[in-house]
Formats: C-alpha cells, sequence, structure tokens
C-alpha cells in the first residue's frame, strides 16, 4: 500500500469540494472494497476523504411514497429495515445473498454501487486489463473467461458488475442523488448509472469527476412477489455466475433484471411484456445479441432456467 493523506469531511459539499483541490482523492466510508484494491496496488489514492461523519445515515419516506436510502446505510441495516423488508422485499434478499454478516455491517449503499470487477485478470496486477491500466488489453479475452460477461461487452472489457443490491435496485427503478463540488446536485436514474465497457472500461459509472453520491431513492412500492435468486459456485459469499430479480404482478406481469452477465445490472424493459409467454421467451429478448465466448455460453441457458424457477415461485406463492 502506497502512502496517502487523510481528512474527514463535515459536510457532503465540502466533501466534494476537498476532492477538486487534490489530485488522486478518493472517498472512503466502509472501506470493504477499496482499502483491498490499495492493498494490491490496484487502487492508488494519494488522498482519503472520510465521508462516515455526514449525516447520510437514514432512510426516510419521501414526498411521492417512496424512501430515501442515505449513501452511508450500511448494507444489514438497509436489508434488516421493516420498510424495506415488508415493501421492498427484492432488495433485502439481495443485500442478503451478497457479501459476508462482517462486511455487510461495513459497506455502505454508496460503496456497494461503485464497487469494481471481481474479473481475476484486473485482480492480477501482471496481467494485462483496460480497467486497470487503459490501452494495456484484455488477457480474460481468449484466457479464462467462464465467470464473465455474455453480453454488453466490447473488445476492450468482458468484465461483470458484482453487486447484487445494484441488481435489485435496477428492478425497482431507484435514483441516484450526487452532489457536486460546486454544491450542485442532480439525480441519475439507475438505468444510466452505471456504463457498459465499450473502448473506456475504465469509466465505470456515469459520476463526474469528485462527484459525491448522497442518497439512493426508491419509488413508491411495486406490490407483487419480489424474488432474488442467485446462482454461484459455491454457497458463500461468491459473486453470482447469473442472478435473476423479479417483481410479479399477480395477473403474471412483472420486472426482471440480471446480475452476473454484463458490466452493469441487466434489464431491458421491453422483455417485459413478454413474461405471461414464459422464461424462453422473455430470456431470448433480454439476452438477444448476447456475444458469450465458448466458455460462459452456459449462462446464456442457467439465465432462462433460473427465470424459469423465480416464476414457477412466484406462482407458487400467489
Amino acid at each position: 500500500m502506497r502512502p496517502f493523506t487523510y481528512l474527514r469531511a463535515k459536510s457532503p459539499a465540502e466533501a466534494a469540494a476537498l476532492a477538486a483541490q487534490v489530485d488522486g482523492s478518493r472517498f472512503i466510508a466502509g472501506g470493504t472494497n477499496l482499502l483491498d484494491l490499495m492493498k494490491l496496488d490496484i487502487e492508488t489514492p494519494t488522498h482519503l476523504i472520510d465521508v462516515n461523519g455526514l449525516a447520510l445515515d437514514r432512510i426516510e419516506a419521501t414526498p411521492e411514497g417512496g424512501l430515501r436510502i442515505g449513501a452511508l446505510v450500511r448494507n444489514t441495516d438497509l436489508a434488516a429495515d421493516s420498510r424495506i423488508r415488508q415493501d421492498y422485499g427484492l432488495l433485502s434478499r439481495a443485500l442478503l445473498a451478497g457479501a459476508s454478516g462482517q462486511l455487510r455491517n461495513m459497506a455502505t449503499t454508496a460503496g456497494n454501487l461503485l464497487q469494481r470487477t471481481r474479473c481475476p485478470y484486473f485482480y492480477d496486477t501482471h496481467q494485462a486489463c483496460n480497467k486497470r491500466q487503459p490501452g494495456s488489453g484484455c488477457a480474460a479475452i481468449g484466457g479464462f473467461s467462464r465467470p464473465l460477461g455474455v453480453i454488453g461487452v466490447s473488445d476492450a472489457c468482458i468484465a461483470t458488475h458484482p453487486s447484487d443490491m445494484a441488481v435489485a435496485m435496477r428492478a425497482l427503478d431507484a435514483q441516484v442523488e450526487t452532489v457536486r463540488p460546486d454544491g450542485s446536485t442532480r439525480v441519475i436514474p439507475i438505468a444510466d448509472f452505471h456504463r457498459l465497457p465499450g473502448n473506456t472500461p475504465n469509466i465505470e459509472t456515469a459520476l463526474a469527476a469528485h462527484e459525491l453520491i448522497t442518497a439512493v431513492t426508491l419509488p413508491a412500492p411495486l406490490g407483487g412477489t419480489h424474488i432474488y435468486q442467485k446462482v454461484r459456485d459455491r454457497a458463500s459469499y461468491a459473486c453470482a455466475l447469473v442472478s435473476v430479480a423479479v417483481v410479479i404482478q399477480p395477473d403474471g406481469s412483472g420486472r426482471v433484471a440480471l446480475g452476473g452477465v454484463a458490466h452493469k445490472p441487466w434489464r431491458v424493459e421491453a422483455a417485459e411484456a413478454s413474461m405471461n409467454q414464459g422464461a424462453a421467451a422473455v430470456s431470448a429478448k433480454l439476452l438477444a445479441g448476447a456475444t458469450p465466448t465458448h466458455d460462459n455460453a452456459f449462462k446464456l441457458t442457467l439465465v432462462e432456467r433460473t427465470l424459469a424457477s423465480v416464476m414457477a415461485q412466484a406462482r407458487a406463492q400467489a
């Protein structure tokens, strides 16, 4: 780990402004991903701005009937909140499917959205990785690609996004609230928050330089049956090979988002019009244009079978 300077911010706007004053600044809260990457010399910030003291750790009702989740709400607290469990069960289930209890106690809402890929070539600093070192190439292409992306990938990167929480939030149409160094604020729909790799896989979100997440808002409850199914190689806190987040209404309509298949949580709203036609019809539209490798082509079938399983569960619970 390289040397760095450190200070604590007193407000969100101050944190963003301070970050803009020092090249190489990063925000730190739980540090469950950032500190690991610093130890491996993948992340090399010269200055850390501690945002833990900011008043961003509350879950509050919004005038529209939804919830505003502070950026610093810990994953454990979010999953256990009675309002989340009752009205947004999909989110609670996704959170509990990710990481370990100890990590969830530290990890924050904003940090979960911003965690970086678990691609083995990203973590191996001796391998080419455009995400870690732009322009160096992608060793995963032609290498070990079993856990990697099958859709939305590019010639520069086939990594996947590791978050379970983000997949649920994509299905729920969450919005991300931020503050910029000049004190201005904006709201980013979760659909636009994470980027596909294109030619710049190192640019992973729509955040501008030094922009700080302050909250994530959920719309009014959708109702319906909420299911999050995570398929992984071992029943630990391993990342998903495939995950399926669904909200299915009594009439069979619903929403579906996928994890483990792309550089961002994957949702195609047009595919949801086929929910009453079964998992095969939905999967065909969700994964249209997929370009899997020989090693991960099984994910296409796995998505369809997992979606069929959760749709059957929803019918049984209706």
